[in-house]
């Protein structure tokens, strides 16, 4: 209690709750764009952090995280094109509902549905997080080393539709971290005569590059409209069409907090993501409902389910993040960037060495919830205005951006060229339906990776049953072989059926 209170009044300046505030902002704001997702957002805001101290910078890029949940709603409502991919199940009833123009209702329910699901999962990470930490402190390196295998297994398993696909980004992304000079023998390692290669990828250029600056190329190879999207129906005069009553909260709530208890619950798990519990969380509202054959129509309720399912996870993806040092997702691979760059390493020890700032953050993310309400109450009008931005200004600004964010990192022209070369990688790997978040979040964890099986096999003289007689090492290699089973189970049953 004595931590919490201090990060209460480390929290609650007037220059740190600006920031969280302008974080949730410019969240908003890029969520609500069809094509700009909230980890370009989370990563050309990153740059800006380099000379802030940790509590706002993280803070505003917490900020960023939660807004953006909200803002890919307001295009899936508007114009039926959603602005983030974990928007895709708004769509479902939200624009049936802009069509019957009931446009201001769904965006409202939509953002109250998103603050209270995000606030509740917040809850559930301040009370797991803490002792999850305490409990991974007796982990030795062949845990760590068997747990990050099953996570990064987890994450190439659902992050696209092929096992193997995902396998081949995480092992591209474990190559990219081995780059650099070997930690334990102290020799260099795939540098090809490069200087500048010695000291490793840099992170932040390998980000913009796969998720920025692919996300350009795809982008320009359609023909460009003048507007991102056009708004072909008028809202209803009716002001029972324009809010949200007491009475359809209450008859959505249940429905809510069954999006809250499976986004904090699936969240948790490194790789899941947000558009699956969305889904998930909208067929179980639609079986439970008594009305069902309304679901696709119009439902209110179908807008609650997906954006109470997709903003639970935001909470939950930190809890591995900040307990056990592996993000839950491609977000949280960011913010564990931007943790590494104020000098905090997330894991176990976090709570030890960096409490105060924990504790600070803990209070920053209620801040960045308050603020995506009343934020998020304003842009629900001003939404329209966001579509009328041109592309043809929009996108060679994004790029500049890039520009400048990498070359600032260190002066560096040669970490723009690896911005370019990894966007020039990702852009062939969309095409060719290769998933993304395998091989960043490997690179993030393959340090770890090799670390703790080298420490592990130092310590048994070069024995791997080290990783098997020990029962919780043991138990994480089970999980990960029954998970590469299952899957394999289930791609082989799909094949069947297709073939059939």
């Amino acid at each position: 209690m004595e931590q919490f209170l201090i990060g209460l009044k480390l929290m609650l300046t007037w220059h740190n709750v600006m920031f969280a505030l302008l974080g949730v902002a410019v969240g908003i704001f890029v969520g609500s764009i069809p094509g700009l997702t909230v980890t370009m957002a989370t990563a050309l805001m990153v740059p800006l952090t380099f000379q802030m101290d940790p509590i706002p910078a993280i803070a505003m890029l917490l900020g960023v995280y939660k807004g953006g949940m909200f803002g890919g709603s307001i295009s899936a409502i508007l114009i039926n094109a959603p602005g983030t991919p974990a928007a895709s199940a708004t769509v479902l009833d939200g624009f049936p509902m802009t069509q019957k123009g009931q446009a201001l209702k769904a965006l409202k329910m939509a953002l109250y549905a998103s603050v209270t699901a995000d606030t509740l999962s917040d809850v559930v990470l301040i009370l797991v997080a803490p002792p999850l930490a305490r409990l991974a402190l007796k982990f030795g390196p062949p845990e760590i080393f068997s747990l990050v295998l099953f996570s990064l297994t987890i994450i190439a398993a659902v992050s696209g539709r092929s096992l193997l696909k995902g396998l081949v980004g995480a092992t591209l992304g474990v190559l990219f971290a081995t780059v650099g000079m070997d930690p334990v023998a102290g020799t260099s390692r795939f540098t090809f005569g490069y200087v500048e290669m010695l000291k490793g990828i840099g992170l932040l250029p390998m980000l913009i590059g796969l998720f920025a600056v692919s996300e350009i190329l795809i982008r320009v190879e359609t023909p460009v409209r003048e507007t991102l999207g056009k708004l072909l129906f008028k809202d209803s005069d009716r002001p029972e069409d324009r809010r949200v009553s007491w009475a359809e909260f209450r008859r959505c709530l249940r429905t809510i907090l069954r999006g809250t208890a499976l986004g904090t619950f699936l969240g948790a798990i490194p790789g899941i993501g947000s558009t699956i519990t969305a889904f998930l969380n909208y067929g179980m509202a639609q079986r439970a409902s008594k009305h069902p054959e309304r679901f696709g129509k119009g439902e209110l309720e179908g807008v609650a389910a997906a954006e109470s399912g997709n903003s639970a996870v935001c909470g939950a993806t930190l809890i591995p993040l900040l307990s056990l040092g592996i993000p839950g997702d491609i977000v949280t691979a960011v913010l564990l960037g931007a943790f590494m760059i104020q000098g905090i390493a997330p894991g176990p020890t976090m709570f030890q060495e960096h409490g105060r700032v924990i504790y600070a953050l803990f209070v920053g993310l209620m801040v960045c919830n308050l603020g995506n309400l009343l934020i998020g109450s304003l842009s629900v009008r001003a939404a329209r205005g966001v579509l009328k931005i041109p592309q043809r200004v929009l996108y060679p600004v994004i790029l500049l951006l890039c520009f400048v964010g990498t070359y600032a990192i260190d002066n560096s022209l040669f970490d723009v060229q690896a911005m370019f070369f990894f966007g020039v990688l990702g852009y062939v790997m969309r095409k060719f339906d290769y998933p993304l978040a395998p091989l960043l979040i490997a690179f993030v964890l393959g340090p770890m990776l090799e670390n703790s099986l080298r420490q592990a096999l130092i310590m048994s003289e070069g024995h791997p049953a080290i990783f098997v007689s020990r029962p919780i090492s043991l138990g994480f290699l089970v999980l990960t072989a029954l998970t590469v089973a299952f899957i394999t189970f289930k791609l082989f049953r799909r094949r069947l059926k297709t073939e059939g």
